[in-house]
């Protein structure tokens, strides 16, 4: 049986090493040069840069891909631990650095806060009886899958009252800490999936416990040494590599996919798994964006997307660890204007990833940090983002000198900014949007598009922007989902 992959990021190459593991012929076929979608990297003028994610989360995700395809995920991967996970900077010039050591993070939060470290344990606590109540169902099998067909058990369904989706993310925080600064620090973690923490369920409480819980880590040479391990085990296990061929349509014949078409010639597949963007499967390889699918994708709302500028420094800062939060003073204007006015915000937070930190990963110069610096930012509709990036380009400027008592724009050397036009461009992530749809609303889970596609046999989905969402772990969980379902539908019908 063969089976065409569309896309060789984490999800599409995920989905490639299962199939492939389970006997399958497998071709992957990306428009770049390079795997790993949004998780890439830029060199310029002697430093670089991963230009996507920037934390692994859930190791045992990845841990688990090798080793069901025989492997060792260390012989591969060398996965640090954070420590801290981030510092964080507040207005008031209070600095906090968390860990996935709780104690270690309640000293920290004592040292600056009225707020008890049992406040965070029971926060913490919270989050990881969402995860345990809801992760079977959520993000270990295709949902939709699992309600329609039989797959949920009893336990999981009667669990979903337990999930904390009726409140907000931001109202749960508020009831957990008293300090202002706490609840801003935990109502960060909606943006973990493009989201406003002041609209978004509650249940994402689930974001942190995972974080603290199973820990942060970076990767030794950076976070594009992932997709590189990923395509040497899918290489060995015998997956073929199509790099810089563009699929131009999925062919579909009575509704059944039934291969792909390249370079103007029709090649056929048994199957099709596509990790493309899925507005952009539909309204590009499908030609079809007035599908009952696409039409409901299409109003749905879409994530934040980012704008970046990438800045090699001239100098050291100690006080910076790899990553760095740099808070605002209205944290809930900035998603007033990222969601009901969708532009930047005039105020924002400051995210700076700093991977020359990482030992054993020389991204700069010696004496040089190579920083990451972004900064959320609405869905592409049109703004004029050389105005934009002009804009925040100053604010940016003005808030880590304030917080780090140095002119940082004497300090940059090279420079590129990446805006969300940019985004979607280089990745096909419709509108520049980094996770697909948001999870502003309490149905959110459920409202991502299946893994398989209902009306048209063997046709598969993977990536950020179908189920189970965004992220490294989730986009990687997103291929097996896949995998397993092209396996349990195809095998016996090819």
């Amino acid at each position: 049986m063969r089976v065409a992959v569309i896309g060789a990021g984490l999800g599409g190459m995920a989905a490639a090493i299962r199939l492939r593991r389970a006997g399958l012929e497998v071709d992957v076929f990306e428009q770049s040069d390079v795997p790993g979608g949004k998780a890439a990297a830029v060199s310029l003028g002697g430093y670089t840069f991963d230009t996507g994610p920037s934390l692994l989360t859930m190791p045992f995700v990845f841990r688990r891909l090798f080793e069901e395809a025989g492997e060792r995920l260390e012989d591969y991967l060398d996965l640090v631990p954070l420590e801290p996970l981030c510092t964080n900077f507040f207005p008031d010039g209070s600095t906090l650095r968390d860990s996935s050591d709780r104690k270690r993070f309640g000293r920290e939060m004592a040292r600056i806060s009225r707020d008890p470290p049992a406040a965070l344990f029971r926060y913490l606590d919270h989050g990881r009886r969402i995860y345990d109540a809801s992760a079977d169902l959520f993000l270990f099998q295709g949902i939709q899958e699992a309600i329609l067909h039989g797959g949920a058990r009893p336990r999981d369904l009667l669990a979903l009252p337990r999930l904390d989706a009726l409140r907000s993310l931001h109202r749960a925080n508020a009831s957990f800490f008293s300090d202002p600064r706490l609840v801003q620090l935990f109502d960060r973690y909606a943006t973990y999936n493009g989201s406003d923490p002041w609209r978004a369920p509650a249940t994402l409480a689930i974001i942190p416990a995972v974080e603290y819980g199973f820990g942060g880590h970076t990767v030794r040479g950076g976070i594009r040494r992932v997709p590189q391990a990923y395509e040497t085990l899918a290489r060995k296990l015998g997956v073929r590599f199509h790099l810089g061929h563009k699929v131009e349509r999925i062919v579909v014949e009575n509704a059944r996919a039934t291969g792909i078409r390249l370079r103007g010639s029709a090649i056929g597949f048994d199957a099709v798994v596509t990790n493309v963007d899925v507005l952009s499967t539909y309204r590009h390889l499908l030609a079809d964006p007035r599908e009952r699918l696409a039409r409901r994708y299409e109003r749905l709302e879409p994530s934040t997307s980012g704008l970046i500028f990438l800045w090699g420094i001239r100098g050291e800062f100690p006080g910076l660890s790899v990553s760095n939060l740099f808070f605002p003073d209205n944290y809930r204007a900035e998603f007033r204007d990222l969601f009901e006015l969708s532009r930047c915000p005039s105020d924002p937070a400051v995210f700076v990833n700093i991977t020359c930190k990482v030992p054993g990963t020389p991204d700069a110069p010696p004496g040089c940090e190579n920083w990451f610096v972004m900064v959320n930012a609405p869905a592409d509709r049109g703004q004029d983002w050389g105005k934009e990036t002009a804009r925040l380009r100053a604010a940016v400027l003005s808030r880590l000198g304030k917080a780090l008592g140095r002119n940082v724009a004497d300090l940059i050397e090279v420079e590129e900014v990446i805006t969300p036009v940019d985004i979607e461009r280089r990745t096909g992530s419709t509108r520049g949007s980094l996770y697909g749809i948001s999870s502003n609303s309490r149905l959110a889970a459920f409202l991502r598009h299946p893994n398989r596609h209902p009306r048209i046999r063997g046709l598969y989905f993977c990536g950020g922007s179908a189920h189970p969402g965004g992220g490294m772990p989730l986009v990687t969980l997103s291929g097996t989902i896949a995998a397993d379902l092209l396996l349990k539908y195809e095998r016996g019908a090819a």
